[in-house]
């Protein structure tokens, strides 16, 4: 069984940056997808990045792209969320997610497999 562990949150002022990481365990990451989504208490979960299993490409909600970015080092079973500009309205829990390798993925919801999260916080 695969398990997310994410880390890299912590407190910024706007403005700032933070590198996200998110490391799976109990299986190779060349065959899985992982994607990033958010959680601000009291709203749905929302979907940064997920990644079509076809082609392998990233699709970053519209209201982020340009400041996020997704990467990933195999040999490493890391996956990084870079974060630039950051503003108070990204404060929030960030999961990544991951998915058997079997399921085809070509949105946000078929992820099933979650970390526990990272606390990104954004304040002056």
């Amino acid at each position: 069984q695969v398990q997310l562990v994410e880390s890299g949150g912590g407190s910024v002022q706007p403005g700032g940056s933070l590198r996200l990481s998110c490391v799976l365990s109990g299986a190779s990451l060349e065959y899985y997808v992982i994607g990033w989504f958010r959680q601000v208490p009291g709203k749905e979960r929302e979907g940064v990045v997920c990644v079509d299993s076809k082609d392998g490409s990233a699709n970053i909600v519209d209201s982020l792209k340009g400041r996020f970015t997704i990467s990933r080092d195999n040999a490493k079973n890391t996956v990084y969320l870079q974060m630039n500009n950051l503003k108070p309205e990204d404060t929030a829990l960030y999961h990544c997610a991951t998915v058997d390798p079997r399921t085809e993925v070509a949105g946000c919801f078929e992820y099933d497999t979650w970390g526990q999260g990272t606390q990104v916080t954004v304040s002056s």
